[in-house]
């Protein structure tokens, strides 16, 4: 049974003898309607499309059903931030990468020192090589996260103790992210500082497509690179081996030089073989398509009314105006008086107010930031009221933490240095300078405030680890011992190595006892000259001078709780964290 169509107002149907058959619906000569070769599918002949499905010709559909039709889809944030594929790995950036993934395997293992530095280099130049391609040139800001990230790596050579050597590794690593993206604005400067992390995948494929390519390429350069490292691997091991057995002398510099690597420790150094080759080819993957963070944009804040903006910020100032002139009252009629009035202790008053107003810097921040979001700026006179109000709660803040570190002061006065009080005390004077960046920005703009705050960070952590924390907290407490004969050995024996210059200047049997643990620390430790640093090595030339002879009979007096001055009716202990 066929079907029939009844033909639309201007549509031809061709009728006639003489019509071709076409395939177009047109019956062709001898053939009547309603014959088979006008069925569907007869004689392999397309079936015929109705003519309203041929109005407007075929339908477009949206690719996303939940669009409106003619609609432009939205590039995503994320696509946007991305940047395009970069160009192929060059030679010199996956061998730069190879030779960090070795030197890691190599030299990382046995600890920190001069070894981190080391390895950053080859990383560095893989990055320099990859971003020649690009055509990107060097800016004064890039140039700066670059060598300042290289010197926070000195610190774990001149610098025994572990703790300012994390921060400067962790902060060495934040300012190379920042030297391949490039950002400026607080969100692109905070995400940048990460963004290396999020080269890693990439990182990974774009080297793993260069491999193949020169393994599957038509000249296979790779194979013979391979081979020849290997023969002079085998060659380095066969004659080192003769000469070593040939000669004493020699064997004991090449052993100081080769790394000691045994099986045992196998998987340890593949996990640094990864590590090092993974960052190596993010850090190249990202100088060869850096992520634009900056294009992440914060929608300002709604301008306030200035009665509605001003007057919490008024009373704020004047809250911070009282407590400041009775910090000058303080200043001038002596802590006596004020403690006999609040019959406070000198450790209690000193301890209470530090934290306190600690916080209260970091919060006064926070309402600064929130202040400048919703800042009143439809009139000329809205910038000199926001430069008058913040101006004096930034002025009265920094009286806020001169206050804190004279509180902090008179602390370290009473009970002796600590990690924990430099540490605090340190981040209280970096606030202060963040405090000072903000008034300036008052005046001369804001465009590169972000930049600025984020190189005092790590200007002021580079500082403190060269400073050398644990040397200034042992000659502190040494100074203090020959002021009053108070010192806790407990503590000052658990310092690193860079203590022991100021903890070899104390009398016997104070020396003995307090070098005691580091000297058998030090003995226990047999660290390459590569992950030695120099004060482990300075401390080490100390004690070989002078012995260390003691007991514990001879230390007991100095145990934690005796040879101590304070209130005795204050049961804090001054060497507890808090």
């Amino acid at each position: 049974m066929s079907e029939h169509v009844s033909p639309e107002p201007g549509v031809s149907q061709g009728s006639g003898p003489s019509g071709p058959p076409d395939g177009t619906g047109t019956p062709g000569p001898g053939a009547a309607p309603g014959t088979p070769s006008e069925l569907p599918g007869a004689g392999g002949e397309p079936p015929k499309v109705p003519a309203y499905a041929q109005r407007n010709g075929p339908q477009q559909y949206p690719a996303n059903p939940w669009q409106r039709p003619g609609a432009q889809p939205r590039p995503s944030t994320l696509s946007t931030l991305r940047p395009a594929e970069p160009a192929a790995i060059g030679t010199a950036t996956l061998c730069c990468a190879v030779v960090t993934a070795l030197l890691s395997a190599l030299l990382l293992g046995d600890g920190l020192g001069v070894n981190a530095l080391i390895v950053a280099v080859p990383a560095a130049l893989g990055a320099f090589f990859a971003v020649r391609p690009t055509g990107r040139r060097l800016r004064p800001w890039t140039a700066f996260w670059a060598l300042g990230g290289l010197a926070l790596l000195a610190v774990p050579a001149l610098r025994d103790a572990g703790w300012p050597v994390f921060l400067a590794v962790v902060s060495a690593v934040a300012l190379g992210s920042l030297a391949l993206h490039g950002s400026r604005g607080w969100l692109g400067v905070f995400l940048g500082s990460l963004g290396l992390l999020c080269a890693v995948a990439d990182g990974l494929a774009w080297g793993g497509r260069g491999v193949r390519a020169r393994m599957n390429g038509p000249r296979k350069r790779l194979g013979g690179v391979v081979r020849s490292v290997g023969v002079a691997v085998v060659l380095l091991v066969v004659f080192g081996a003769l000469f070593a057995s040939a000669d004493a002398a020699f064997a004991d510099v090449l052993g100081n030089l080769i790394p000691d690597v045994s099986v045992s420790d196998s998987p340890w150094r593949l996990l640094l073989f990864m590590t090092g080759l993974v960052g190596a080819l993010a850090a190249g993957y990202a100088a060869a398509a850096p992520v634009r963070w900056d294009g992440i944009t914060v929608r300002p804040g709604k301008a306030r009314g200035r009665l509605e903006w001003a007057l919490p910020l008024i009373v704020l100032n004047l809250l911070f105006a009282v407590f400041v002139a009775v910090q000058l009252t303080v200043l001038l009629g002596g802590y006596d008086k004020v403690m006999a009035e609040t019959d406070l202790s000198y450790s209690a008053y000193a301890r209470q107010g530090f934290w306190q107003l600690l916080w209260a810097t970091v919060l006064t921040l926070l309402v600064i930031a929130l202040a400048l979001r919703w800042a009143p700026r439809g009139r000329g006179g809205d910038r000199t009221l926001v430069r008058s109000v913040l101006g004096a709660l930034c002025l009265l803040t920094l009286t806020v933490v001169a206050s804190a570190l004279r509180r902090m002061d008179l602390y370290v006065d009473a009970y002796g240095l600590t990690r924990l009080r430099i540490s605090v005390a340190a981040v209280e004077l970096w606030l202060g300078v963040v405090i000072v960046l903000i008034m300036a920005a008052g005046f001369f703009g804001a465009r590169m405030l972000p930049r600025a705050v984020a190189a005092s960070a790590a200007v002021g952590v580079l500082a403190f680890g060269l400073l050398s924390p644990d040397w200034l907290i042992a000659e502190q407490n040494v100074q203090r011992y020959r002021a009053d004969h108070a010192i806790d050995i407990d503590y000052l024996s658990g310092l690193s190595a860079d203590a022991v210059p100021a903890l070899d200047t104390l009398p016997e049997p104070l020396r003995s006892c307090a070098l005691r643990d580091i000297e058998r620390t030090l003995n226990d430790d047999e660290a390459p000259w590569y992950a030695t640093s120099w004060g482990e090595a300075r401390a080490r030339d100390i004690l070989s001078k002078r012995s260390v002879h003691s007991t514990e009979e001879s230390c007991a007096p100095w145990r934690t709780g005796d040879g101590r001055d304070g209130d005795p009716s204050d049961p804090y202990d001054p060497y507890d964290p808090y």
